[in-house]
């Protein structure tokens, strides 16, 4: 494909970094509807909403490409790599539906071999995404465990039923619901209320599970990105809420997305350049001028009585400056934006050898793998992070998308995805560019714990910790959601997308219905500047 249907060159031509169609000056004089401000996901999302309702409509990326934590960079030589986003699963199908996604080339291939982890007695488990095979194989591990399993599994799916039914019934579209919406919806069933907003996932797994190692299974689930310890209350609805989505109609499924996650955000933006859309990479905003426009880091003023913010919370209100609501400005404030996650790409000569499954080519390779710490590890671990202390042992999260997938490498070789916590967004001895090589020896060998062929598959590392994040993606204490997804900070309680300022809207995933690759807070956000979300009643 040379171009798209509005005759620009695609973004994935040049992963995400674009040719302006006009001279900066030229484009500043003109008349524009809505400057959003950011060009990850949501932003673009929000464009081409706006645009396809005939908005003029500018996009202003400060980096020098588009896609922020989802996007594609040629780390080393003829391997594309996402810096952050790794797999899909909750972006919604009523975005992918509407903005005719698939007709762009959006294709995923699913990981439907589920979550493997293995274990240090030699045991293992493969939670396949198909129920039959995943209760075998919690049958073969922990037999007493199998009616608890089938309980804990059926309440996600009476709160997916219920919060998010397939249709418009969905909570996560449009204005934020209510607490009291939502326990209207629950109605008497409490066990589902305690997994939403009470329990940590050690009270929901202990509560459900007998087996040591079921309950290790899942336990990081329940803190994917979130600076809390799995013994925190809350850390339960961390799980439902990465496991309430339907991606291609089946609850709960996670893909690979053919090309590399970042062609996400390579799509999205070019259905907004070609509903209408100008998108500039490369021209920082040093200011948001409320009912005026921006101000460029260049002195350029470029006006526009509408102004989205994409950028996380506390960016947006550094850009805001005195202008910002001093009560907006407080909540803002209040809510925790501490990034806790490292994150490697890892060039491989070959995938990790399991000693619990050896192989090189074994279906856990097409799923996403856990390697599990104990209560206790969990619990001192994030205790030596807040401390800025690195802990014995990380919990790490394994993808492999060249198993699916191996056009985004070399030929013969693979890459590792590795999502890791708890990490220090500040050390206490030392910092990040000293004791870099130590974050990495400490994530490689928690895997290698586990493997027969590591750390000597390893052909290359970039390691990402919170301030690499916060500087190379722009996301303010490299926390990877724009703010914790705690139930303190979700639903009506997350930021809404009309701001106390004139003219001033945010469309990322400080807004509900929380962090990921969604999209649906780009469209919640240009309904609401359309005039297209009602109250809910």
């Amino acid at each position: 494909m040379t171009s798209t249907r509005g005759g620009h060159r695609p973004a994935a031509a040049r992963l995400g970094m674009l040719e302006p169609p006009a001279p900066l000056r030229e484009l500043s004089a003109a008349a524009w509807d809505a400057i959003v401000v950011g060009a990850g996901h949501n932003g673009l999302t929000c464009a081409a909403y706006l645009a396809r309702a005939g908005r003029r409509v500018l996009v202003l990326e400060a980096r020098e490409r588009v896609g922020g934590a989802c996007t594609l960079h040629e780390v080393w030589p003829g391997y594309r790599i996402s810096p952050c986003a790794y797999l899909v699963g909750l972006l919604h199908p009523l975005v992918i539906d509407e903005l005719r996604m698939a007709e762009y080339g959006f294709r995923w291939m699913p990981a439907d071999a589920g979550l493997f982890v293995p274990f240090e007695d030699g045991s293992s488990i493969q939670l396949w995404d198909d129920d039959q095979l995943c209760e075998e194989e919690v049958r073969r591990l922990a037999p007493g465990d199998v009616t608890g399993w089938r309980a804990f599994c059926g309440v996600k799916q009476r709160l997916r039923d219920a919060l998010r039914p397939a249709g418009p019934g969905d909570l996560w579209i449009g204005r934020a619901p209510t607490r009291a919406e939502i326990e209207r919806r629950l109605g008497d069933d409490t066990e589902a209320r305690r997994f939403l907003f009470e329990w940590s996932m050690v009270e929901c797994l202990e509560h459900y599970l007998d087996d040591e190692r079921l309950q290790a299974a899942y336990m990081g689930q329940g803190v994917i990105g979130t600076n809390a310890s799995p013994h925190d209350p809350g850390t339960a609805s961390i799980h439902f809420h990465h496991q309430s989505g339907r991606l291609g109609g089946v609850p709960g499924m996670w893909g690979y997305v053919q090309g590399g996650m970042g062609m996400v955000s390579f799509i999205l933006c070019d259905i907004a350049r070609d509903a209408g859309a100008v998108v500039l990479t490369g021209v920082p905003v040093a200011r948001i001028i409320p009912d005026v426009g921006v101000e460029l880091e260049g002195g350029e003023r470029i006006r526009s009585r509408c102004v989205v913010s994409n950028a996380d919370p506390r960016r947006t209100l550094r850009l805001l400056g005195a202008a910002a609501d001093p009560e907006w400005r407080a909540r803002v404030e209040a809510i925790p934006q501490v990034g806790c996650t490292v994150k490697l790409n890892v060039a491989l000569r070959e995938l990790p050898s399991f000693t619990a499954r050896p192989g090189t080519r074994r279906p856990h390779h097409l799923g996403q793998i856990n390697t599990p710490l104990s209560k206790e590890e969990w619990r001192t671990g994030h205790r030596a992070a807040r401390a800025g202390e690195l802990p014995p042992r990380l919990w790490t999260e394994l993808y492999f998308h060249t198993a699916h997938d191996p056009g985004v490498a070399p030929e013969g070789v693979h890459t590792m995805s590795v999502f890791a916590q708890y990490v220090p967004h500040t050390f206490a001895a030392g910092d990040w560019e000293s004791r870099r090589a130590e974050v990495q020896d400490l994530a490689l060998g928690s895997i290698a714990r586990f493997c027969d062929n590591m750390p000597g598959a390893v052909l290359d590392v970039q390691v990402l910790g919170p301030p690499d994040i916060e500087r190379e993606v722009g996301l303010t204490g490299g926390h990877i959601f724009q703010g914790e997804c705690l139930p303190p900070y979700m639903w009506d309680r997350r930021l809404e997308p009309r701001t106390p300022m004139p003219g001033v809207f945010l469309c990322g995933a400080c807004t509900h219905p929380g962090g990921s690759v969604i999209a649906i807070n780009g469209r919640n956000a240009a309904m609401e500047i359309l005039g297209g979300n009602p109250p809910r009643t």
